[in-house]
């Protein structure tokens, strides 16, 4: 599919799967796909191997914001699938637990790691040709991005997904459990004060409760021709 070198930003819940959506989309349309999640997920697991975050889920801000210079953060492509790398190291395992998701809540409401990654992400983005997924790209990273994405589905649906994720990795896990993580999550991520996860008014609503992957994929890319068609009428 050839279409130009644009943005495309994708928000929603927590296992909404719009990290598959933006996976699917980059494959599809040969761009660059960027989790954020992995992001904040790899800042969080720095901060509970650094002593930042003690046994009680506690921050130390002073010194979290003192060590955030010296993470440094990439990605790789492994049989195809995205990695992040936290100062060189593989972590893409270790920061999938449901103790550093729920950990990950409390540090991204920080306004100094925000402003961190943000930085960060649009570094990354100033070529587009990027797929990037997260809860704040088309609100406050890319506001502009030609084309938004807000992805959701209900909250059983969202935590059965998570929870088949955590035992398919031979991770404990209890779907109650998973479920209240998620609730939590999802009032964490809608309520802070810096950088909400909300819907912006030009992105448009994808629920994939009912979808398949394939169907999502598809009414995605619908959507996209759609909006450049739109764009390019609105030049002209």
């Amino acid at each position: 599919m050839n279409i130009p070198k644009i943005i495309i930003a994708i928000d929603g819940y927590s296992s909404s799967g719009k990290s598959t959506l933006a996976k699917d989309l980059a494959a599809k349309l040969g761009f660059k796909y960027i989790d954020t999640g992995a992001m904040y997920r790899a800042v969080t697991l720095f901060a509970k191997q650094n002593g930042i975050i003690n046994d009680k889920g506690e921050i130390d801000e002073e010194k979290h914001k003192e060590k955030l210079p010296g993470i440094d953060l990439n990605f790789k492509n492994v049989n195809d699938k995205n990695h992040i790398l936290l100062n060189g190291k593989d972590v893409e395992d270790e920061i999938r637990s449901l103790e550093i998701s729920e950990l990950t809540s409390k540090v991204s409401k920080l306004p100094f790691v925000r402003e961190f990654l943000v930085a960060k992400q649009r570094e990354i983005g100033k070529d587009k040709g990027i797929v990037m997924d997260g809860r704040d790209i088309g609100s406050v990273v890319f506001p502009d991005a030609e084309v938004k994405f807000f992805v959701t589905a209900s909250p059983e649906v969202r935590a059965k997904r998570r929870y088949e994720e955590l035992k398919a990795k031979g991770m404990k896990a209890d779907y109650d459990s998973v479920l209240n993580s998620l609730l939590e999550r999802d009032k964490q991520d809608t309520t802070r004060k810096t950088s909400p996860l909300v819907k912006t008014d030009d992105a448009i609503v994808i629920d994939n409760s009912n979808l398949s992957r394939e169907e999502q994929l598809e009414l995605a890319l619908k959507y996209i021709n759609e909006r450049l068609k739109n764009l390019d009428n609105a030049k002209n």
